[in-house]
């Protein structure tokens, strides 16, 4: 019994290492809320300057977020990690978030716009929030360690 006591202590966070992700999440969600700009202002530029389909438009826009997110994570979320080269965290941080982030959004503005006649904007939103949280894991985890 003594065992798997310890055992589940050992895998329970300690309180500075949630204090720990909760802070780095709010650095997460800063620069992220810095993305949302610039994916909803490109997006916007996009629809009504250039009148793009709403899915290219939308792919362009998260493109551009991501490498606005990639430049300010890597300089401030993660400043605390050990740096790989630019290029090798860059193609990681678009295999994962920028995968996550394009296929999560196009899939989804095709389901609330596509179908469901939501309006762009609205649902642009609700994607980010939605694509947010596995992001945060995928950066955390596997790109910025």
């Amino acid at each position: 019994m003594e065992a798997v006591q310890a055992m589940t202590r050992d895998l329970e966070p300690s309180p500075k290492s949630r204090e720990t992700v909760l802070h780095r999440f709010a650095r997460f969600s800063i620069v992220g809320a810095g993305g949302v700009i610039v994916q909803t202002v490109t997006l916007g530029v996009l629809l009504r300057i250039a009148g793009m389909h709403y899915l290219v438009a939308t792919a362009i826009a998260v493109e551009a977020s991501v490498l606005h997110n990639f430049v300010w994570h890597r300089r401030w979320t993660w400043s605390d990690r050990p740096r790989a080269r630019t290029a090798v965290a860059l193609l990681k941080f678009n295999a994962t978030n920028g995968a996550a982030s394009l296929i999560g959004n196009l899939a989804l503005m095709f389901l609330l716009v596509g179908i469901l006649h939501m309006n762009p904007y609205a649902a642009n939103l609700i994607t980010i929030v939605i694509c947010s949280m596995v992001n945060f894991a995928l950066a955390d985890r596997f790109v910025f360690i």
